[in-house]
């Protein structure tokens, strides 16, 4: 197995990778993601590294090819031209003359039949090159997405992670406090008004949104109303 292939494979491996059930199964999510990014960052540059490689001889095969294509025609002008003056000197008598372009022509033809045969040999191989670069080219433009949408992630993940740890270690120190502490009363007490500013301001949030259905509902509306004058536009043209 080459480079490429190998490249190539890790790529669709990546790509094709369930980063959410990685997560899950992970015992420490965030070195996990660490880990991915890593992966990723080092395949891309890898795969980048292929890509180019793999455009360049393309390029080149590609260029070949042309000149092959280019040598055929050229052979096939001159075999032409030969045939041409070799039957001249056969009608003007000179049959020595004939033979020797004849000759030239047979030459000629078989320099076009090899360069046809190169161009014939060279095509499927560059269309298999190309495919494997857009392959890569695929690849390489899903993993930089997840790339990013991972780099994102961590930073979301790291910043919750270090709140709920924070909030613990509150959560832990007002559960020593002793049950018959004042402060403990005025902590349940302070918990009890969260709870209530908590409720009003879900209230709010469920009035402000039945609010936006009904604008949302009349808006709909509207847009009932311009469809039927439209249609009553229609059938009057048509009338």
């Amino acid at each position: 197995m080459t480079q490429k292939q190998t490249i190539l494979g890790r790529i669709s491996q990546l790509a094709r990778a369930n980063i959410n059930s990685l997560l899950d199964r992970a015992e420490d999510p965030e070195k996990m993601l660490d880990q991915l990014i890593r992966d990723y960052t080092n395949s891309i540059a890898e795969a980048e590294e292929a890509v180019a490689q793999t455009i360049a001889n393309v390029r080149m095969a590609e260029s070949d090819l042309q000149a092959d294509r280019e040598a055929a025609a050229e052979w096939g002008r001159k075999a032409s031209a030969a045939a041409a003056k070799a039957e001249q000197m056969r009608s003007g008598g000179d049959p020595d003359g004939a033979y020797k372009f004849d000759n030239l022509a047979r030459v000629a033809l078989k320099r076009q039949i090899q360069h046809e045969n190169d161009v014939q040999a060279a095509e499927p191989a560059i269309a298999q090159q190309n495919s494997t670069v857009e392959q890569l080219k695929d690849g390489l433009r899903t993993m930089k997405t997840k790339l990013e949408d991972l780099k994102g992630r961590r930073s979301t993940l790291v910043a919750r992670a270090r709140s709920v740890e924070a909030q613990s270690k509150v959560q832990d120190a007002m559960s020593s406090i002793d049950v018959l502490d004042p402060s403990s009363d005025l902590a349940r007490w302070e918990d009890s008004i969260r709870r209530e500013e908590a409720l009003v301001q879900g209230r709010a949030e469920a009035q402000s949104t039945r609010l936006e259905d009904q604008f949302a509902e009349l808006e709909d509306h509207g847009a009932d109303a311009e469809v039927e004058a439209r249609l009553q536009a229609l059938k009057n043209q048509q009338g």
